[in-house]
């Protein structure tokens, strides 16, 4: 496999939904559960799947208005949702092959991570520590952490702070275009899954610095030694 990096870099940053677990399970109940209590028909996994990636408010306005639910329903869907997807989350969400060999690759690399996804932190930390993938990562970032979400690089930038790295020696690790864009305008490397959701499209289109069908395949992306 090719480098892009001439050393192993100091961090990395990894995104949650479609690239460390398979969450369109518990995404798919909430928002069914949601809409079932709303009154507005229910929604296919499918479309679900390409509405995810840019926090809960997206994700809950796309769907009601592919259900053509009336534009005032969006507060009650925002409670309804969120108390939803609290008791159930992680119920039908699944780890990737993979993650936890990647994750702990990375580490014995001597790479500190943080997770940094768009979902509200409260969600993400419930999941982690579900899921035992929490005791890998010195920070986990919401997209309730910062006041504005990936693509804005703002929360890359925020979280390399936190690392104390340099952009240019952070390494991104996602599955969508957003993740991409957020690390090219912030000067992070980026690597993509190929497996996730990239908002229904293929992400092999995407710019990004190289691809890789698991996570156990990152650190082999820089030279060793």
């Amino acid at each position: 496999m090719p480098s892009f990096l001439d050393s192993a870099p100091s961090a990395a940053i990894v995104d949650l939904d479609g690239t460390m677990v398979d969450t369109l399970g518990d995404f798919s109940a909430a928002l069914n559960e949601m809409l079932r209590t709303l009154g507005q028909p229910e929604v296919a996994d499918a479309v679900v799947a390409s509405f995810i990636g840019q926090g809960s408010e997206h994700l809950i306005r796309q769907t009601l208005a592919h259900v053509r639910a009336p534009a005032g329903l969006y507060a009650r869907a925002w409670e309804v949702y969120q108390d939803a997807y609290r008791g159930l989350n992680g119920r039908w969400a699944r780890v990737y092959p993979g993650v936890e060999e990647g994750l702990r690759q990375l580490r014995s690399a001597g790479l500190q991570l943080a997770c940094l996804t768009n979902k509200p932190g409260e969600f993400a930390r419930d999941l982690l520590a579900a899921k035992g993938l929490a005791g890998h990562f010195a920070f986990v970032f919401g997209g309730d952490a910062f006041p504005r979400k990936k693509p804005d690089p703002l929360p890359l930038l925020k979280a390399c702070e936190a690392l104390a790295t340099p952009p240019a020696r952070t390494l991104m690790v996602g599955d969508s275009r957003n993740d991409a864009a957020a690390a090219r305008a912030a000067g992070c490397p980026v690597v993509l899954v190929t497996y996730g959701y990239n908002h229904g499209e293929p992400v092999l289109g995407v710019d990004a610095d190289a691809f890789v069908d698991s996570l156990a395949e990152v650190t082999g992306l820089w030279p060793r030694g």
